[in-house]
């Protein structure tokens, strides 16, 4: 699968590397009205989320649940049901149709690290950076990262940002950041 090719992995260690801390599960802060494991993996974990029905299942039908069940380890900047009603009704029903997988698969990767990257090492990278650092995803897209005082914002291929409003939810496999917006490839 694309997740697993070197010179992706290798970009992304070489650019957005950061250790992936254990912790315990209490430590996590609640994501949907849910309880987010250390221990479980980042589709375990989004699966007890109400506020990621509409990623878990555009995740399921782009075929990617297998992947991002796996090893990692991955930073996933996670869209929420409202940044998902931000779309239009219609275009997501045409991104969730069976020949429109791939298209889909591109956008969710375009939100997928392969690294796991806490939000104080994004901080980091930010500030050595001089206020705004690229950000490579396992699917071939380049995000902007800057901060908005406290908060990180992601800035997509199209100009769009998302900013993220629940960070470093730990998981087995990596990390969640929680964010408002859903991220666009250059089209």
């Amino acid at each position: 699968m694309f997740f697993k090719t070197t010179a992706v992995a290798a970009l992304a260690s070489a650019t957005f590397a950061a250790p992936l801390l254990a912790a315990d599960p209490m430590d996590n802060p609640m994501v949907g009205g849910a309880a987010m494991y250390a221990d479980k993996t980042i589709v375990e974990n989004a699966l007890n989320s109400a506020d990621h029905t509409t990623l878990v299942a555009a995740v399921k039908q782009a075929g990617l649940v297998d992947t991002l069940s796996g090893e990692g380890p991955f930073t996933v900047f996670a869209p929420t049901n409202d940044a998902f009603a931000m779309i239009s009704e219609d275009s997501l029903s045409q991104l969730m149709m069976d020949e429109n997988k791939a298209q889909l698969a591109k956008i969710l990767t375009c939100h997928v690290v392969a690294a796991s990257a806490m939000s104080d090492a994004i901080a980091g990278m930010i500030a050595d950076d001089g206020g705004v650092h690229p950000v490579p995803t396992v699917g071939g897209c380049t995000l902007q990262a800057k901060m908005d005082g406290a908060k990180i914002e992601l800035t997509d291929e199209q100009g769009r940002t998302a900013t993220v409003t629940i960070a470093d939810v730990r998981q087995s496999n990596g990390v969640i950041h929680v964010i408002d917006r859903v991220l666009l490839p250059a089209m």
